[in-house]
């Protein structure tokens, strides 16, 4: 198959107007494919040739002005448009498709629980082709015509208000939108329907989910009216489409899709079992990113791929700070700082990274790679950083020129800097230059230099480019009967590079480099800092703070420079004492995946797995007065994941409850069952009855999981050959199996399939496309591996062998990781 490239595309715009998509679907034929008629009406400005994209089971037939063209000429998935004149045409294709299991295209899913089908599509970037034909690139917007046929007890949910007769469901014409764009959702859906400010919203689900919706409808009904008044607060235009509906479906690769009028999400935000309230808030932060995007992506769309940062940092920022501002989520900005910038740090130091904006997206292979933590993180801290050095009221009157002359068509980052530079004296320019045509994180440092009485100054030191706004937090212990309390003194604001040392009076006991969080950057402590924040960091007011700080712990055991087990020493003395859920969830997820399964030799993995216990079992101890149940679900859970013995867990199973509670809900009992399999406490017949408990699909994935964990060499064969040997497993059921695969503790057993991963995960990549490239790389890779001989096999496949675009990114990113895993080894043993 051809990847379109960019002097492709822009070829292509400059030869076609496209005017108007006329697409019926029938999904009546059966389990495997579905049958795609396509009218397309555009215009050549000139004389010339063209192709058309598409990726058929059975290309029956295509006719250009009703004139025949051979589907034999099918050249991969592009037909060429010979002897096109300037003017009016129409094209008209037939043809049959087939259903996806990959979560691309048009997928298919039949829920075990009840046996109802459900199908949707994921149509980004290039996988319309899956799906209709078309001139499939951002900048050839047109109008969308779309009717469906299906099963009669099906509902079918698209772009558009839709109508049905007959089983057919005819949805009203679409603005002007990208093919990307189109959406088309159908089965038996349980729906939740109602109406705000005369514009209908929908909610949707499986019909087995439907009592776990109901509960939670008037909540996200709440969040999606209060993110939906906010934005007309904040943006001139209006909402640009005839309603809002929203999809929870099943197998679904992102956290959501921004279809305009038909957002579809995973459905695992339709919770089955017991959640904390920060959970709660990440969906609702997806429903106002999502929802930002009806405006920076749908209604003002970028031209071509280099620009994906424009969408998803904008609707990153704007989904974080939208949901502070119009909900009770009103400390998102922790859980922006401890889950979501870790991911652009992280992204930004490896050998994979680029800018922000990048100046060379040469194709729609290398543009899928950079939707990452750069495009999302990264670039909504940086749109927070230019926020904070231009002010809002100026940022969104640049915002509002932009959707005003863009609406309905397309815009480069020279087009969003040129408006937001309208509105404001600063050099906007410049900024950007700095901000996001540069990759690598800054780390700042202070230096704090004695003065006369008593008196102290600070400079920042700045390895990096970019300028900088902060807040240097000055903070002194609190001398009352409290003790251990740190108090702000004073906030300094800074604009970095600094030129002058800046008085600060007496020396601080803790000062705090970008205190608020408000720019992209790693800092240092000063030597007494640091011992403060050793003794006294739980000692901190605001969640925020304690999230810089914890956040500048983490980069620096990352970075060779605070040892794993100094790290650990801190979680145990503070984590305890925390109160905010943000941050007790990164800190265990931290200490847990990478101090103690990598950065830590194996030998010392039983003692820091005895101390993440200890830290957990204070936690629940805390919690027994049943006033925080969100804390008490997190310790629960990571006391489940670093049992080293059974028996406490297998009790809690056998009676189905925590002492004190929890009850185990199905999370919590897949969760024991998969840590029983790790110890080798459990067996087949244990994992066959808890599916027969829970036959819905998350069981079925719970259950493959279990099965792959077991520590039995016929149970490992078994798991290896469904993820590499054939191709029948799911998406899902592919990263459930993935997910039990490699152990720590089982790393004898399954020692000779980490040079068997290799040439697996290139086979599998190539057959199975980018979602599944993506899933083997990301959660089949042996990461458990931090050796010499697993970073020497995964070099030499990148080197000898073909992976494909996608697997070949996830495996420069892990072998990066391994690489610095192996340094923080080092650097201890040093």
């Amino acid at each position: 198959m051809s990847v379109l490239t960019r002097d492709e595309a822009q070829t292509r715009a400059e030869l076609l107007d496209v005017h108007r998509y006329t697409i019926e679907l029938d999904l009546t034929g059966g389990d495997e494919t579905f049958d795609s008629r396509t009218l397309i009406r555009f215009a050549a400005r000139v004389d010339g040739t063209t192709f058309v994209e598409l990726k058929p089971a059975e290309l029956r037939s295509v006719t250009l002005d009703g004139h025949p063209l051979d589907p034999e000429a099918m050249d991969g998935n592009r037909l060429a448009l010979p002897r096109l004149t300037a003017g009016e045409h129409e094209l008209r294709v037939d043809a049959r498709m087939r259903y996806s299991r990959t979560g691309e295209g048009m997928h298919r899913f039949t829920d075990p629980t009840d046996g109802e089908t459900y199908v949707y599509t994921q149509l980004f970037m290039d996988d319309v082709q899956r799906v209709f034909a078309a001139f499939d690139q951002p900048d050839l917007k047109a109008v969308f015509e779309l009717s469906v046929k299906a099963p009669q007890d099906w509902t079918v949910l698209a772009n558009g208000i839709t109508e049905h007769t007959d089983g057919v469901w005819k949805a009203a014409p679409t603005p002007l939108i990208s093919t990307y764009l189109v959406a088309v959702a159908a089965g038996p859906w349980h729906s939740v329907r109602t109406e705000h400010r005369g514009l209908p919203f929908g909610l949707h689900c499986r019909r087995s989910l439907a009592p776990y919706l109901d509960a939670d409808a008037d909540e996200l009904l709440d969040v999606t009216r209060a993110c939906y008044d906010r934005y007309h607060e904040k943006f001139d235009e209006p909402y640009p489409f005839d309603s809002y509906d929203q999809a929870f479906v099943p197998e679904f690769n992102a956290g959501a899709m921004e279809n305009p009028g038909l957002v579809t999400f995973r459905d695992e935000f339709v919770y089955r079992s017991a959640v904390t309230d920060t959970e709660r808030q990440t969906r609702a932060m997806v429903i106002a990113h999502e929802m930002a995007h009806m405006w920076f992506g749908d209604l003002v769309t970028l031209k071509w791929w280099d620009d994906i940062w424009l969408n998803e940092s904008f609707a990153e920022y704007m989904g974080y700070q939208t949901l502070t501002e119009a909900t009770r989520f009103t400390d998102t900005w922790t859980d922006f700082g401890v889950t979501r910038k870790s991911w652009g740090y992280d992204a930004d130091q490896r050998p994979s990274t680029h800018p922000v904006a990048p100046e060379a997206v040469d194709d729609t292979a290398s543009a899928l790679l950079n939707f990452d933590g750069i495009s999302y993180a990264k670039g909504a801290s940086a749109l927070r950083q230019l926020v904070a050095w231009l002010g809002e009221k100026d940022f969104l009157a640049g915002i509002n020129t932009h959707f005003a002359r863009h609406k309905f068509a397309n815009a480069t980052l020279a087009d969003f800097i040129d408006n937001l530079a309208s509105a404001t004296d600063r050099d906007v320019h410049a900024w950007a230059d700095a901000w996001l045509r540069t990759t690598g994180v800054d780390t700042l440092t202070p230096r704090i230099t004695p003065g006369e009485h008593g008196t102290c100054a600070l400079t920042v030191n700045r390895a990096g480019s970019r300028p900088h706004r902060i807040a240097a937090g000055l903070y002194d212990r609190d001398l009352g009967d409290d003790g251990g309390q740190l108090v702000l003194r004073e906030s300094l604001h800074l604009d970095l590079p600094q030129t002058d040392a800046h008085p600060i009076g007496k020396r601080p006991a803790l000062l705090l480099l970008n205190d608020g969080d408000l720019t992209y950057a790693k800092v240092r402590f000063d030597p007494e800092s640091f011992e403060t924040v050793r003794k006294d960091l739980s000692g901190l007011p605001r969640p925020l703070t304690r999230a810089v700080v914890w956040n500048a712990l983490r980069d620096a055991v990352r970075d060779g420079e605070l040892a794993p087990g100094a790290y650990l020493e801190t979680a145990r003395a503070h984590l305890p004492l925390e109160t905010d859920l943000a941050i007790v969830q990164g800190v265990l997820a931290f200490a847990s995946t990478y101090i103690a399964d990598r950065y830590l030799a194996p030998d010392e993995r039983p003692a820091a797995l005895a101390t993440l216990t200890e830290l957990c079992r204070d936690l629940i101890r805390r919690t027994e007065d049943g006033d925080n149940p969100g804390l008490r679900l997190i310790a629960v859970r990571h006391r489940i994941d670093v049992a080293a013995h059974p028996d406490t867990i297998a009790a809690w199973l056998a009676d189905g409850t925590v002492p004190g509670g929890p009850e185990l809900d199905p999370e919590l009992r897949w969760r024991v069952l998969a840590r029983l399999a790790v110890l080798g406490a459990t067996d087949e017949a244990a994992i066959a009855a808890e599916l027969e408990r829970d036959p819905s699909a998350t069981g079925q994935e719970g259950a493959a999981r279990c099965r792959a964990a077991l520590p039995d060499p016929e149970a490992k064969a078994r798991a290896w050959d469904a993820m590499f040997g054939s191709d029948d497993l799911s998406n899902y059921l592919f990263t459930a199996t993935a997910r039990g695969f490699w152990q720590p503790e089982q790393a004898d057993l399954v020692r000779e399939y980490v040079a068997r991963y290799y040439p697996d995960a290139v086979a599998v990549a190539d057959r199975r496309g980018p979602a599944m490239a993506e899933a083997a790389g990301r959660w089949a890779f042996p990461a458990h591996a931090v050796d010499t001989d697993n970073l020497q096999l995964g070099e030499t496949c990148l080197h000898d062998g073909t992976p494909t675009p996608a697997l070949r990114r996830k495996l420069v990113d892990q072998l990066d990781d391994l690489k610095r895993a192996l340094r923080v080894q080092g650097a201890r043993q040093a």
